[in-house]
């Protein structure tokens, strides 16, 4: 493994600490903000906390006549990668917030850690190859989930599923970074797509929700906390990792937020799991993790007669 892959998974890891605890703050915020516009006004201060870094890059690039002619034929480009990014995005923190007003922060971050298993499951109708490993660990991930929010009637609790969907739509949020990082400049592309993501968010809360100063002043410290940290800076460090990064192994260091996301649970809120919740959580991990470790895991060819 090289400088730049170590150093890639480094900021990755990073970006999965700020993201478990983040789901801490967002929790928090539901008990003052609606969840629209709380995801709504967080995508706007990661705008607003990216803003100097984009235009402090720009002052500091000496550009030839033959960069800027560059440039403006890779702004169309950035804007469909942005607009299709931050549409993912848009549609992952939607489900993600709602659920979180039915499911704790500690299952809702296992449960949409399970994304990494998607994104090789959706790579397939792009004609990307999936081992046996990845089936093997999907199933032992479903075991898990069953043990972890499965209830007696054999139903998958609203909050539950919500963060199921949002696995699915972050699992093609990371996909579509991996396919965009390497060509265009990921700052951008992140500041982008945080715009266009707020912009749908606050589209849905004007319909839906009321916002007062007293809401905004009351859920001041979790709105910091998701904008500035959540978003501005774990979003865009996965967008500079995923540089150096396959998106299948982007993935998994990537979905370590589920155990942070616990241990913020257990530290702040005093979520305890039960034991079979917590077999669960153990399930899913295993499941995650052979999911990506032995991707190409093969059953034992039988040899032919002679």
């Amino acid at each position: 493994m090289n400088n730049k892959a170590i150093q890639a998974n480094l900021l990755m890891l990073l970006a999965a600490g700020i993201w478990g605890f983040a789901f801490v703050a967002q929790r928090v915020g539901m008990e003052t903000m609606g969840p629209h516009w709380f995801n709504s006004l967080r995508f706007f201060i990661g705008v607003v906390a990216l803003v100097p870094v984009v235009l402090w890059i720009g002052r500091n690039k000496a550009k030839t006549i033959d960069q800027e002619n560059e440039l403006k034929s890779s702004n169309k480009a950035l804007m469909l990668g942005g607009l299709a990014a931050g549409f993912l995005l848009f549609v992952g923190a939607t489900f993600q917030q709602v659920g979180l007003q039915y499911t704790t922060a500690g299952k809702a971050g296992f449960i949409t850690g399970m994304y990494i298993f998607f994104v090789p499951l959706i790579g397939l109708f792009f004609r990307m190859k999936t081992g046996l490993g990845t089936w093997v660990g999907a199933v032992v991930a479903l075991w898990g989930l069953y043990l972890l929010s499965i209830n007696e009637d054999f139903t998958l609790s609203k909050g539950d599923t919500l963060q199921l969907i949002c696995a699915v739509a972050f699992a093609g949020h990371v996909l579509m970074i991996g396919y965009l990082a390497s060509k265009m400049d990921t700052v951008k592309l992140s500041l982008i797509q945080f715009f266009v993501a707020g912009i749908l968010a606050m589209g849905l809360a004007l319909y839906s929700e009321q916002l007062t100063w007293e809401m905004i002043a009351s859920t001041a410290v979790p709105l910091l906390f998701a904008g500035v940290m959540s978003t501005g800076i774990a979003y865009t460090l996965q967008t500079i990792a995923q540089q150096h990064a396959h998106p299948s192994h982007a993935a998994i260091i990537l979905s370590s937020e589920g155990v942070f996301a616990v241990i913020g649970g257990f530290l702040l809120l005093n979520e305890v799991l039960p034991p079979k919740g917590l077999l669960g959580c153990g399930l899913i991990l295993v499941g995650m993790l052979m999911s990506q470790l032995m991707p190409r895991l093969r059953l034992p060819q039988r040899h032919k007669p002679v």
